[in-house]
């Protein structure tokens, strides 16, 4: 028996879960790493997580193409680099870098973990303000970077919860009359995340804006085949982010996060599968449907 076949049995995952969540340990031990020795070595100069980010990236964009290659205080060429090969890896495999790497995305899994190993219930968001709510990814998008543009600085660093929370200033430099702002909306974040699963994905993360925008041109998807499904909708209960995978026609939400436990679940072959091709428009492809006939 392998290590891998070992750690299943005591996890109770299977092999793709397992994977996916030591892949996102990896990553998240990573960051935690490196806001370590940017905090505790002084003999060099160290970057701090704020170079890792990708949505540095697009928040300094504008600054970058229109001031010569100057940055926005705070991002660096890195957060560009990171900006571009997130944009490929989105049109490649859609919202895989939150299901699979980003750390934020992580912490919010383990704070479900927490809630139903303590059993405390889950609060469950009518579908019709769920839907509603997932607008807010796009006006925090939007405010964000014409705060930005306009300010001329990284607006949103005062209150990013993943910065408070993954940079450990709030550990090593723990200030609350200067930063309450800051610590009360990591706070209002984690519990939040702790009663609904994926809270700040859903309704709040700036960077999933991006991601579900640019996620229809993914051409690594989730589809269903209506002729194998049979409504049972099982592939619905196990989506962290509470997609109805089971309408899915025939590609899943743009919103996926690529975490393939609705595949995993589905109890028939073949009703969802990931595929590789584009996602064709639904007039487009009634076209196609009807000259095929």
């Amino acid at each position: 028996m392998t290590v891998i076949d070992q750690l299943q049995g005591k996890l109770g995952l299977s092999r793709t879960q397992l994977l996916r969540r030591l892949t996102q340990l990896g990553f998240g031990l990573f960051v935690v790493i490196s806001s370590l020795r940017h905090n505790l070595v002084t003999s060099e100069h160290l970057a701090s997580i704020d170079a890792y980010c990708p949505f540095g990236g697009f928040a300094t964009l504008y600054r970058w193409l229109t001031s010569g290659g100057l940055y926005v205080q705070k991002t660096h060429g890195s957060n560009l680099v990171l900006a571009l090969g997130l944009i490929v890896g989105v049109i490649l495999a859609g919202g895989a870098f939150c299901g699979w790497i980003c750390p934020f995305g992580a912490l919010q899994d383990l704070l479900d973990w927490v809630r139903k190993v303590l059993r405390l219930p889950e609060l469950k968001v009518p579908a019709r303000l769920d839907r509603i709510l997932t607008y807010g990814r796009y006006l925090a998008l939007a405010g964000i970077l014409y705060a930005t543009v306009a300010t001329v600085k990284l607006w949103f660093a005062d209150y990013d919860p993943y910065r408070t929370i993954f940079s450990l200033g709030w550990l090593f430099e723990f200030n609350l009359a200067e930063h309450w702002p800051a610590y009360a909306v990591a706070l209002g974040i984690v519990a939040g995340s702790l009663f609904v699963r994926r809270f700040w994905c859903r309704y709040l993360c700036p960077l999933g804006g991006v991601i579900s925008i640019l996620g229809n041109l993914s051409l690594l998807r989730i589809r269903r085949s209506a002729d194998d499904c049979k409504g049972c909708a099982v592939c619905n209960a196990p989506c962290p982010v509470k997609i109805d995978v089971a309408a899915a026609n025939p590609a899943v939400s743009a919103d996926c996060i690529g975490c393939l436990e609705c595949v995993e679940a589905c109890p028939r072959p073949g009703a969802l599968e990931v595929t590789l091709g584009p996602t064709l428009p639904p007039i487009l492809r009634r076209g196609r449907e009807e000259r095929a006939l």
